[in-house]
């Protein structure tokens, strides 16, 4: 998992966004530099692939959430990597 992968899932588990709360796609690159800006979307896409992130779409356009499925094994992660508690 890269930096960008790590640090968009801490910013999810951080802000607590499970199923009932969803941020529209804009809100993912938010306190990214802004020439990340499209690797922001792509580690989105692959953190999706593997389960971590559900997208979907509303009327007001892509929204997306933390899998609370994948709860612990998020829970591990964080606590085994000292980059994601920085």
């Amino acid at each position: 998992m890269d930096e960008i992968e790590k640090k968009l899932l801490r910013k999810f588990y951080r802000h607590k966004v499970w199923r009932t709360h969803h941020w529209r796609e804009d809100t993912l690159i938010k306190g990214f530099p802004s020439h990340l800006r499209y690797r922001v979307k792509l580690a989105a896409e692959e953190l999706r692939r593997k389960g971590y992130l559900i997208r979907f779409p509303t009327g007001h356009g892509i929204q997306w959430y933390a899998n609370i499925e994948k709860l612990k094994e998020i829970e591990t992660l964080m606590s085994n990597n000292d980059t994601l508690n920085e």
